[in-house]
């Protein structure tokens, strides 16, 4: 079988874990197969507007080739890597201009695969290629896509989500995430796994994206409301509990705990505690023997249902399609 071509699409101001990331899961994929006597399966591209050196925002320069031209992608993985600005419109991405966009429009129709990391989903999206689809971007910026372009679903708790033939990943490493994704998608869960084990990163991460910007958060400031409440929450999953409740433990009013935990952890205490609930139920999950229902009950949302209700709205998968993936 010929290699199949990744296109990484940077421009000036890119993140370079977005693009170096996803480019070094598909050449330790090609290191393994040839250390097994196989063919190389990928063939990288780095591919710019304007080829030659592209600073990124590290100050590290890769080398791109020209774009190609959409005629010449069929079959092919475009990765789209995000960028300094983005999430601010054209005016605030001095390196992705209108002309470059209508070209990931373009080459959209003609890749096996279009694929965005990070902010990233921006251009998707300024395309018109997430009109009616589910995406992800980092978690940071999941409001401002979902009011930028409210056709479409923004899903801001997923590592990475696949709506047909659109990829979008998280935050920057969620590029390595995605990648090993579309490795096992083309060579099967065996080659993934190798790839995995060779970079020393997960095969599978666990949670959601949400779980460790919360968790880091509430280390930083253990002493903060947040850190406070999120300790006080966490062996209390399984009881009913109202904002009330959670002030009155903290001994604060209840206007007050909304205003700073905003201003720590940009949560309300219902979305922090449906946070830690989710935490707790992809932890469970993720548990050989586990079944949904135990899960249910023990993470605090206490009937299948509601755990459904929540696993589709925060992660976009049913709770069993999360379990056969990462249990």
């Amino acid at each position: 079988m010929k290699p199949i071509p990744i296109w990484l699409l940077v421009y000036p101001g890119f993140l370079l874990l977005d693009a170096t990331g996803p480019a070094q899961v598909f050449s330790t994929a090609n290191d393994e197969a040839r250390d097994a006597g196989l063919p190389s399966p990928y063939q990288i591209n780095m591919i710019a507007a304007e080829p030659g050196l592209v600073i990124s925002t590290a100050g590290v320069a890769v080398q791109a080739a020209p774009l190609p031209q959409p005629a010449e992608l069929a079959g092919s993985t475009l990765i789209v890597a995000g960028g300094r600005g983005l999430e601010l419109g054209p005016a605030g991405s001095p390196g992705l201009d209108a002309a470059l966009t209508d070209w990931v429009g373009q080459a959209a129709n003609q890749v096996a695969r279009c694929c965005s990391v990070c902010t990233g989903a921006f251009v998707l999206a300024r395309a018109g290629l997430l009109d009616g689809r589910r995406a992800v971007t980092h978690w940071q910026d999941a409001a401002a896509l979902q009011a930028q372009y409210p056709a479409v679903t923004v899903q801001e708790d997923a590592i990475y989500i696949r709506d047909g033939a659109l990829y979008t990943s998280a935050g920057i490493a969620a590029g390595i995430d995605l990648a090993l994704a579309l490795v096992e998608e083309d060579q099967g869960r065996a080659a993934g796994l190798a790839v995995a084990k060779r970079l020393v990163v997960f095969y599978k991460r666990p949670g959601g994206q949400r779980q460790f910007s919360t968790e880091l958060l509430a280390q930083a400031e253990p002493q903060g409301l947040h850190g406070r409440l999120t300790a006080w929450l966490r062996p209390r999953l399984q009881q009913q509990l109202d904002v009330e409740q959670m002030a009155a433990a903290l001994a604060v009013s209840v206007r007050t705990l909304h205003r700073h935990l905003q201003q720590e952890a940009g949560l309300s205490p219902a979305q922090l505690l449906l946070r830690l609930r989710m935490e707790a139920a992809c932890g469970l999950l993720e548990q050989a023997g586990m079944t949904v229902k135990r899960a249910a009950r023990q993470s605090g949302f206490g009937s299948e249902y509601n755990l459904r209700r929540a696993f589709a709205a925060q992660l976009g998968v049913a709770p069993s399609d999360y379990q056969s993936r990462f249990g």
